[in-house]
This record gives C-alpha cells, sequence and structure tokens, in this order.
C-alpha cells in the first residue's frame, strides 16, 4: 500500500479491491490486518479456460510483474489459480502475492509461471488446444520437461520457447520437485530479470490459436433453424428468461452465446458452458471485444464435468458445487445426451434439477433432421426417445410453467421449475 503499487494495480483493473474492516485481529500474535476483498460471484478453473483467457491471464501476470518492478515489489507467486475473469477483466485475486523485490535476487515465481503459463499455451498452440485440460492433473502446472517432450521440434527453433521452456526443462531435470534450485543462490541485475519478464511476453505473444474448422463452431453458420424458425426461438427464449428475472444463470451447450446473451444482456451473471474449444474462444473473444461485464464462457464437458479436485477433494468446486443458479437453459441439448451418450430421459431430468431453480430446455423430435445425425452413425435403439417419455421424466422432477413449440420447427420450448433444487 506505502508503495503505491496497490493504487496502481487497481486502477489498471489487474488486482481485486479490498478494504480493511477495522476490525481487532483474531490473533494479535499472527494477524496484522483483517481485510474484505470484493466479491467474485464465480470462481472457474484454469482446465475451463478458453486459450485467449489464459494468454490473458499470463498476459495480466507479466504486466503485473512490470508494475511491482516499478514500485519495488515484485510478484512472489504466479499460479493461475491466482487470476479470474471479473467484471470482464482478468484480474489477480491474491492480494498477498507480493514481497519488496530484493537487490540481486532472481524473478522468484518465474518457473511456476512457466509451468502455468508458458508450458500449457505452448502446447495449445503448437500441439492441440485440449491439451490444457492437463492443468486439471497439474495443480502447480505442467511439468516443463513433460512439455517439452509434447512439443514438436520445430518449437527448438524459438529463441523464446527454447530458452523458457526447453533449456529450461533440461537445466531442472534430475532436481527433486522440492530441492533448491541453483538460481537461487546466484545473483542477478534487476535489469536481467526485466529481461526475462519482456522476453516472456515475447514468447506470449509469439504463441496464437486460431478457433475454426470444428462443428460446433460453425453451428449457427450449418443450423437447420430456417431465420423465421430462429427468430422465434430467440424471442421465446427471451420471454421466458423475462419471466425468471435471474440474477445468475447458466447455459449448457451455449456454443458461441448466442442465447446466452440474452440473459447476461438483462443483467444476469451468465456462464456459457460448451465442450468445444473453439466455439468458448470465439465466445470469449466477443466477450473482450464487447467488454460484456456479465458473460463468462467456459469449457465443459457435460458427460464429464469439473470434478472437485486438488486437497481433500475440496480445494477446487466441482461444476455443480458452484451452482445452483436462478436459471439454467439447455437448448438444442437434450438429444446429444440421450442419444449420443445413452443416458436415460430421468437421470437427465434429474441432474438438471440440482443445478437451479428453473430451467429453460428444448425438446428436440425424432423427426429432426439434428437427431438423424446422431442416427444416421448407430444402431438405434432409441424407442423410448419420444416427447411423452421425455415430459413423464421431467415431470418427475420439474413443475411445467410453460410450453412453446417453437414455429417453422418440430421442437418445443418448455419452462419448468425445480422441484428438487438445492437452493
Amino acid at each position: 500500500m506505502q508503495s503505491g503499487l496497490y493504487a496502481r494495480l487497481t486502477e489498471e483493473g489487474l488486482l481485486i479491491r479490498h478494504e480493511e474492516t477495522g476490525e481487532p485481529p483474531l490473533d494479535p500474535d499472527g494477524c496484522f490486518r483483517i481485510i474484505r476483498p470484493e466479491t467474485v460471484r464465480f470462481i472457474s478453473h484454469p482446465c475451463e479456460w478458453s486459450f485467449g483467457q489464459l494468454r490473458d491471464s499470463a498476459r495480466a501476470a507479466l504486466r503485473i510483474q512490470q508494475l511491482a518492478m516499478d514500485h519495488g515489489m515484485r510478484l512472489k507467486d504466479a499460479s493461475a489459480f491466482n487470476f479470474q475473469l471479473h467484471e470482464g477483466r482478468i484480474v489477480l485475486l491474491d492480494t498477498l502475492s507480493f514481497e519488496k523485490a530484493q537487490a540481486d535476487e532472481p524473478w522468484p515465481a518465474y518457473q511456476q509461471f512457466c509451468r502455468h503459463f508458458l508450458a500449457p499455451l505452448a502446447l495449445m498452440s503448437r500441439v492441440d488446444v485440449s491439451l490444457g485440460r492437463l492443468s486439471q492433473l497439474h495443480l502447480d502446472g505442467i511439468p516443463l520437461d513433460l512439455a517439452s517432450r509434447l512439443l514438436p521440434l520445430r518449437t527448438w527453433f524459438s529463441f523464446q520457447l527454447l530458452m523458457h521452456l526447453h533449456l529450461h526443462a533440461r537445466a531442472q531435470s534430475g532436481l527433486a520437485s522440492d530441492a533448491p534450485r541453483p538460481a537461487a543462490g546466484r545473483k542477478v541485475h534487476p535489469q536481467a530479470v526485466r529481461g526475462i519478464v519482456d522476453g516472456l511476453q515475447s514468447a506470449i505473444e509469439a504463441l496464437d490459436w486460431q478457433p475454426a474448422g470444428t462443428t460446433w463452431a460453425e453451428y449457427y453458420t450449418n443450423t437447420n433453424y430456417s431465420e423465421t424458425g430462429f427468430a422465434e426461438k430467440r424471442d421465446l427464449v427471451a420471454g421466458l428468461i423475462d419471466r425468471v428475472s435471474p440474477g445468475t444463470a447458466w447455459d449448457l451447450g451455449a456454443n458461441t452465446g448466442v442465447f446466452s446473451r440474452l440473459a447476461s444482456e438483462r443483467g444476469a451473471l451468465t456462464v456459457a458452458w460448451d465442450i468445444d474449444p473453439a466455439a468458448v474462444e470465439r465466445n470469449y473473444r466477443d466477450v473482450r471485444s464487447r467488454g460484456d461485464t456479465k458473460l463468462l464462457p467456459l469449457l465443459l464437458d457435460l458427460t464429464n464435468p469439473t470434478p472437485a479436485f486438488g486437497w481433500a477433494h475440496a480445494e477446487r468446486a466441482s461444476f455443480a458445487d458452484r451452482g445452483p443458479v436462478d436459471l439454467v437453459m439447455a437448448l438444442a441439448l437434450i438429444h446429444h445426451l440421450v442419444i449420443g451418450n445413452n443416458l436415460p430421459f430421468d437421470r437427465v431430468a434429474a441432474f438438471l434439477a440440482g443445478l437451479g431453480r428453473h430451467l429453460i430446455i428444448e425438446f428436440v423430435p425424432r423427426e429432426d433432421s439434428q437427431v438423424q445425425r446422431l442416427l444416421a452413425v448407430r444402431k438405434d435403439i432409441f424407442s423410448r426417445y419420444t416427447q411423452e417419455s421425455f415430459e413423464t421424466a421431467m415431470k418427475s422432477q420439474f413443475e411445467t410453467i410453460a410450453k412453446h413449440p417453437v414455429r417453422d420447427t418440430q421442437r418445443t420450448l418448455y419452462l419448468m421449475r425445480s422441484r428438487g433444487c438445492r437452493c
């Protein structure tokens, strides 16, 4: 606070704001001040982020370190878990991640930054974007030796990746994870530290990934909706959202967020979940370009959702444990779960009932071309996939408030109230 760093970081929107409570220390011997940070309403995990979200978090971490050095301080932790998308900006949550810079000492967060940001971004950019999910297995970042082995040979000809990843990994080889590093006792000129930060910035900027070519990223250009049917669905969903007036919403299978925005534009903090990295990346880029402060696009495989993980299975909350929310939307989703993944209607209903107070769900009948595409590549054992069976299963978990056929389609939209929400 005295250095002026807090004021500068909060002015740029890089650090979560806090206030001092003025309350007496709970433990006078071990407590200096009690602070109350601004509330972050939804916590996401790096394994759920798009490429752009992780890269913007890396940019924020490096900018924070640059500003810290300008104020005689340094960032001592560079865990991706310390960053969140909050009110449309990437912010650092950990107020205590700073310490006074020590003359001639290396940047203590360098290795952690490389594991949490450089390694996954390089793998996502140069190998496969799905490798960002490795952060769920490696809570302190992807080991550099693993990343080095997975990256293609051509990355050895990138100066920054060679220095900060491949050679860095070799320098660490043979050392136990908790062993002291050789750099710990070596004097490093402050300008050298700045050079390292600038080099990392160049490495991050050189990494890119273009979200194109996947089935779901192109969904709205290849949809079977007519112009009339799509407009009708949009108007109906907007009207149903208005009936609920949610403060929080989850859109499951959100694709690029076309319908998610109907909730966020009405003031609901909306998480747009989708399995397709390209769709989520496109959604995030749109959110960023429009300055949307209410919409958060995230990656999720609904048939294998993010579990509770970390220490005692409680350090990081599961997908479901971060609910319930006021409204869940499941549009053009039910056929993928029931036919695409062999899930019975009643299991789907029970799962959805625990996620939120209200549900907007779209039933897609067997005659629909999207269902026929699914049935074309598998044996049709889905004789019970009927609207009547769907309604019977949902009735056990939900009360139907409204039911609307979507004009110019064979689909039906429902607004339901959960009987089993953990509210």
